[in-house]
């Protein structure tokens, strides 16, 4: 869920608790303009209230809601690229609009999520309601005046965001809670090897044959032949070329592969290690993820089918980013983990 290549900094913030969480294939509104086909109802009308840009069944969500995140977002893009990054474009957009289209496509997430919750019958419990309390006045009072103004909140609002954020939390753990597949180190082992890649089979038939030779440094051919610049890999089953994969996967430790014909040239290998335990523990934890995701998936996207949504567009296309020093606040999902923490 999310844009991707945000650098280091932008990226850990992206995959805080929930949204990184997620994976979840979904078009809400920010979708629409990428060509997105589904079955629900996306229905552009008038009749919204003051400051609504969107509602989603009984649940709406207001323009200040969008801008602490807009804002918020816009604050950590400068701190990592400054503050010219908004000066770039991808594709026929500004960078401006990709991070309006996200932020639009996160909030209707929650809010679909907080319906799911109710659907439910998911509740925060009083120790999340105080946490949420002291998040909410942390937050709002880390606010200066002019952003309090400019930005239209109160710690009412603050508290509100929160409070739907966890339920969204929640509610996607409450799904996920029986789903713990055991995974064994077969199917999650990861292996080291070095790599060398060539254009031609010719070319990649001598170099196998040096790399054969007693006493080669393996290593230093692959330096000097391949036209990569890394030659290590470390990698599971399913992430790699089949064709390496299943050679990698035979080898063993020190052992030299025959010429591999791949997807992007030919290839030699060199197995370094037939089981890495710290990197095929995490590659187990990834899978697991990945199934619990999977889980979650169904529901959720069984839900979503038929929800009536209704984009203010004319407003929507009113909300652009603020450019005033005094406006420097980001630490609205920093300060929400700090009292909530992430799954």
């Amino acid at each position: 869920m999310g844009i991707k290549s945000r650098g280091k900094g932008l990226e850990k913030r992206k995959k805080r608790g929930l949204v990184a969480a997620f994976c979840v294939s979904f078009c809400l509104f920010s979708g629409l303009a990428a060509g997105c086909q589904e079955e629900t109802k996306v229905v552009l009308t008038a009749g919204f209230k003051e400051d609504e840009v969107f509602r989603i069944e009984g649940i709406s969500c207001m323009r200040p809601e969008i801008m602490v995140y807009l804002t918020n977002m816009q604050n950590q893009y400068e701190s990592v690229y400054g503050s010219r990054i908004w000066e770039s474009r991808d594709g026929d957009a500004t960078l401006e609009e990709k991070v309006k289209e996200q932020v639009l496509g996160e909030l209707a997430q929650i809010k679909t999520m907080v319906l799911l919750a109710q659907d439910r019958g998911v509740l925060l419990s009083e120790e999340q309601q105080a946490q949420i309390d002291a998040a909410a006045g942390e937050y709002y009072g880390s606010l200066g005046e002019t952003e309090r103004t400019r930005l239209n909140v109160d710690e009412e609002l603050i508290r509100q965001m929160y409070q739907e954020y966890a339920l969204a939390q929640t509610v996607y753990e409450q799904i996920v809670a029986d789903v713990n597949p055991e995974i064994s180190d077969d199917e999650a082992r990861t292996i080291t090897v070095q790599m060398i890649c060539l254009p031609d089979a010719q070319t990649a038939e001598e170099v196998q044959k040096s790399a054969q030779e007693e006493g080669a440094d393996f290593e230093a051919l692959a330096r000097a032949n391949s036209g990569a610049e890394n030659i290590s890999y470390s990698f599971g089953k399913g992430e790699m070329d089949p064709a390496i994969e299943q050679a990698a996967f035979e080898l063993e430790k020190d052992e030299i592969s025959p010429v591999i014909h791949g997807q992007d040239g030919y290839y030699i290998l060199k197995c370094i290690s037939t089981f890495d335990q710290a990197r095929t523990q995490e590659n187990k934890e990834r899978i697991v993820e990945q199934i619990r995701n999977e889980a979650f998936d169904r529901e959720y996207d069984t839900f979503v089918e038929g929800l009536v949504r209704q984009l203010n567009e004319e407003l929507w296309q009113t909300v652009t980013m603020f450019h005033d020093a005094q406006i420097t606040t980001s630490d609205f999902f920093s300060v929400y983990d700090k009292y909530m923490g992430t799954p």
